[in-house]
Order: C-alpha cells, then sequence, then structure tokens
C-alpha cells in the first residue's frame, strides 16, 4: 500500500527542516496526519514485520558466528540488527517465563504418612502425568517409596479426613512449613510487654527483635514461608540477572585490560552472550518438552552436548572479540568464570536475604 507524505517539508515533531520523507534529526516519517484505517494497519503491521525481519535477521550470526554482533555493533554496523538490550529483554522474558513454567510443572513433596491405597493412587498419578519429565517421575516415585511422602500434582491434595492424620498434618505444617517465635508468648504485643519487663541488659538486641516480629506474623497470617521464598525468588531472579550484566562486564574489564577497550564494549558482549545462553536454553527445555519419558539415556546426552555447545560458543566468541590465542583465552575464560561464580553466589545470597526479610 502506497504511504501518503505531507507536501510541507516541516517536521511535525521536532520542527526541523525535512531533507526526505524522513527526519535526520528525530527520525520521524513525513506522513499525513489525517490517514484512512488501511493505511493506519499497513503501518502498524510494517512495523512489527520490520521487528521481526531484524530479530530473524540478528539470529543467525548470534547463533552461528560468535561473537561477530558485538564487533558489528562497535564497528557502527548497526542498523540491520536488533539492539542489544532491546534483544536481552525480549530473550530473557520468553526464557524466564518457561523457566518458571517448567518447574511449576514439577512434584511438590508434602510429608505425611501415606495408607497403601494412597501410595498405590499417588504412584499412578506421577506416572499418568504427562507433564512431568521422565526424570522427575523416576525421583518422585522413588522418594515415595522410601519416605512414604504425600506427593501433590498440580495443587491437588487428597486428605485423610482421620483424626490421627489430621495431627500429624498439623505437626509437619509447624515443623516444615512456618518458622517459629523465639518465645513462649502468643502474639508480638505480649511479646514486647514481656520484654518491658527484663532489665536493659537482658531484653533482645535489634536483631533477635525484628526476626520475632516477622515471626509472629508469619504464624499469625498463616504463611507458608516455603512458598513465600519461592515465589520472591521466582520473581526477582530475572532481576538479578539483569544486575549481574555490568558485573560480568566489570569481570571482563578487569580480566581482558591489555586489550584497553572501553567498558561500554564488554557489556554490549555481556548483552549477546546472554542472549545466546538464555536463547539457547530455552530451546533446549523445548526440546526435552517435546521427546518422550522414556528417552533418559538420549536426554542425557543432550544435557551434555548443552554443556559443550556453550562452552565452546563462550570460548569462541572470546576469540573474536578479543583478538586472544588459544591458550591465553582458555586461560583467561578460567579466571573468568571462577569470579563470574563468586559474584554470582554473593548476589544470590544476597537475593535470598531480601526476600526472606521481605516475605511480610
Amino acid at each position: 500500500m502506497k504511504k501518503h507524505y505531507r507536501t510541507e517539508n516541516d517536521c511535525l515533531n521536532c520542527g526541523a527542516t525535512l531533507q526526505g520523507p524522513f527526519c535526520h534529526v528525530c527520525g520521524q516519517e513525513n506522513l499525513q496526519i489525517k490517514e484512512s484505517f488501511g493505511h493506519m494497519m499497513n503501518h502498524a503491521i510494517s512495523d512489527y514485520f520490520h521487528f521481526d525481519h531484524k530479530f530473524f535477521h540478528t539470529l543467525k550470526p548470534l547463533f552461528f558466528k560468535p561473537g561477530m554482533l558485538t564487533n558489528e555493533y562497535m564497528a557502527g554496523r548497526r542498523t540491520q540488527y536488533l539492539h542489544p538490550v532491546k534483544m536481552y529483554i525480549f530473550i530473557s522474558i520468553v526464557y524466564f517465563l518457561l523457566l518458571f513454567q517448567q518447574k511449576s510443572q514439577l512434584v511438590k513433596v508434602e510429608h505425611r504418612d501415606l495408607t497403601a491405597t494412597e501410595l498405590n493412587a499417588a504412584v499412578k498419578a506421577v506416572n499418568d502425568n504427562t507433564y512431568i519429565p521422565a526424570y522427575a517421575k523416576k525421583k518422585a516415585v522413588a522418594d515415595l517409596y522410601k519416605d512414604n511422602d504425600y506427593l501433590i500434582i498440580n495443587k491437588k491434595l487428597v486428605k485423610d479426613t482421620s483424626k490421627k492424620a489430621k495431627a500429624q498434618r498439623d505437626t509437619d505444617e509447624t515443623k516444615h512449613g512456618m518458622i517459629s517465635a523465639t518465645t513462649n508468648d502468643t502474639s508480638y504485643t505480649q511479646y514486647l510487654a514481656s520484654q518491658q519487663k527484663l532489665p536493659v541488659a537482658k531484653r533482645d538486641g535489634w536483631f533477635k527483635n525484628y526476626y520475632n516480629k516477622k515471626a509472629f506474623g508469619i504464624r499469625q497470617q498463616k504463611i507458608n514461608i516455603k512458598e513465600v521464598i519461592e515465589d520472591g525468588l521466582k520473581h526477582n531472579f530475572p532481576k538479578m540477572m539483569f544486575v549481574l550484566l555490568p558485573l560480568f562486564a566489570l569481570i571482563l574489564t578487569i580480566t581482558f585490560r591489555r586489550n584497553k577497550k572501553f567498558y561500554v564494549e564488554h557489556l554490549i558482549y555481556s548483552f549477546h552472550l546472554h542472549c545466546f545462553i538464555f536463547l539457547f536454553l530455552a530451546i533446549l527445555m523445548f526440546i526435552k518438552f517435546v521427546i518422550p519419558d522414556n528417552w533418559d539415556t538420549f536426554t542425557g546426552w543432550l544435557t551434555f552436548a548443552a554443556v559443550l555447545i556453550i562452552f565452546w560458543y563462550i570460548y569462541r566468541s572470546l576469540r573474536v572479540v578479543y583478538n586472544r590465542g588459544r591458550w591465553s583465552t582458555i586461560s583467561k575464560m578460567i579466571g573468568m568464570s571462577i569470579s563470574y561464580s563468586i559474584v554470582f553466589g554473593f548476589c544470590w545470597l544476597l537475593l535470598l536475604f531480601i526476600t526472606i526479610v521481605m516475605a511480610v
């Protein structure tokens, strides 16, 4: 469909004098203000397929030419490829949605003794559930026979209504699901009142006081602290990975300081590398989802091959971007991996601490 351009040569967005159909200052196209529905839909669809074309045009070098996208971006050849940050945001959203969806389909176990009938029914439910991977089924069934645990599948629980079973569930809930306060008081108000009666030297410190406040809140609201922490980690883990990107770039800056590259060059490489890893792992998850459950050997070899491919990709991309020799790249890669593991572990512990503090 033909586009209808304005005859005037002033940009309606910034007022600059135009030298063509696009403004050389802000980039806005000099289209007619009033356009038909067909023209409007045509522009919207064109913009969509323009993104679609750039995305698939970017995938080829991202997968098959490690390091090329970073070199192209730093050389100024950027129009035909997606911007690294935009690409990372899009790919990471897809990856984490698949990752958390897969984890939500795994087996959740609540510790409680089963009757023989319940045990057989639970084992049958596991084996019949097509959403649970084969390796997870084997582990779940083994745990059932070993510990005689009660199995929850897709949040469905068949409860034993006997008094003995109810008492056992209450005990397990207190033991496994709740945080207990470090006091015999039944409310936080009573706890504060009892603290006021004690000499100043014998009162609980700030940290213990804060801990008891959280514990009373959890017990009063009947919150399952394990589920709260898991949900918090699930929502905050993508944010942690985004924070790790500039930290990883800093590690690269220190590791390859003799290359005398700017920090932003290392950051662009960091975005491209994580885009590949996330997209590759997303494809791997999809393959594991569609293959039959009884192909355990194939799944194991597939995982092993995926690890080798990722390590090879990192090695190859480092050589292309930083122009180092084979053994120099390998040694730098080992040191970089150790540093990144330490930073990742620290960020994970910090995330866990923040999640626990913000649980109530």
